[in-house]
């Protein structure tokens, strides 16, 4: 963007703060326009919140990763994937638990979080050819993408089943209604969008990080990662002021479920990816965040993350973010 008129280092990490912003404003379009054709054609706010939204909030991680993948940058691509669901566990959690204690539904703590410990277990799993099969090497193929992908749509199915029990959730009821013509434009106007600032956002990392001699894994895992969990970061910290604390914590598991099955399903079934074994550290962290939240779900307070606790996540982020600097 601006690099095209411009040279220097500080027009980077500007061209890298535009391509964030079009991302996210790009998610927003697509979400109100495809919202809005929804609730014209009859589907309801529940099913619209745990879609459409959902699916919104989450395309920022998989054009990044698409892109990163794509352009050969297959560690800024898993990095970008494990990088926020660290920050979504560590970070969000902890934040959004110092504001407002958070309880959640039975749902959550019984099938929701197990769900995501099961996704980063077989993502595990399937990307360690080397460690646990012997082979060559260490690959996300498309045949490993497709158990992905059909993991996601097993989740899809848990969702739809417990679209059943509306009375359990918070769902959206100011869907703001457009013209047919205006919504379908919002839907193409944002995916644009999403394809522009996610090519921006890769490229200007990738500059960042060959200028200060940082790994394509660094970038993804922090720059990266922060900036395209920033939908989830509004959502969730807004939900807990408003002491919505189901929004805050279930946004959270669904964006990390999403990002494990689908976005790396999606990526690697249209672009197969090397796997980087110094990655295990950072998806080890995914698997014991998602194991503690569950003890922490069902010890002292249960069904409850109290101040403490979200505490003792925010603090772990701080510092696994200084390790990984530091480990540089």
């Amino acid at each position: 963007m601006l690099s095209f008129f411009f040279d220097g280092l500080y027009v980077r990490f500007i061209d890298l703060l535009l391509g964030f912003a079009i991302l996210i404003k790009g998610a927003d379009f697509l979400i109100g326009g495809a919202s809005s054709l929804a609730k014209r054609n009859g589907i309801s706010n529940l099913a619209i919140g745990l879609t459409v939204v959902a699916f919104g909030t989450s395309m920022p991680e998989l054009i990044v990763s698409l892109m990163s993948a794509v352009k050969g940058k297959s560690d800024a691509a898993f990095g970008n994937v494990m990088g926020s669901n660290n920050f979504n566990l560590l970070f969000i959690l902890g934040a959004c638990g110092l504001i407002y204690p958070l309880i959640v539904q039975r749902n959550t703590v019984k099938f929701e979080v197990p769900i995501s410990l099961f996704a980063a277990a077989i993502l595990y799993v399937l990307v360690n050819d080397t460690l646990l099969w012997g082979s060559a090497a260490n690959t996300l193929s498309r045949q490993d993408s497709i158990i992905l992908l059909i993991c996601f749509g097993g989740f899809l199915l848990y969702i739809f089943r417990t679209m059943k029990k509306a009375a359990e959730f918070t769902t959206p009821d100011d869907i703001k209604l457009h013209p047919t013509g205006i919504s379908l434009l919002l839907v193409v106007a944002g995916m644009g969008m999403l394809a522009g600032g996610g090519s921006v956002a890769v490229t200007s990392a990738t500059e960042i990080a060959a200028y200060f001699g940082l790994s394509e894994k660094l970038i993804g895992l922090t720059i990266l990662a922060v900036g395209t969990s920033l939908p989830e970061l509004a959502t969730s910290a807004m939900a807990a002021f408003k002491k919505n604390t189901d929004i805050a914590i279930g946004n959270v598991i669904g964006s990390n479920i999403f990002n494990l099955l689908f976005i790396l399903g999606v990526t690697g079934v249209i672009n197969p990816m090397a796997y980087n074994p110094h990655l295990n550290f950072d998806l080890t962290i995914v698997l014991i965040a998602t194991l503690v939240l569950m003890i922490f779900m069902f010890t002292i307070n249960r069904r409850k993350l109290d101040r403490f606790e979200a505490f003792l996540l925010f603090f772990s982020y701080i510092a696994y973010s200084i390790y990984l600097i530091s480990a540089e």
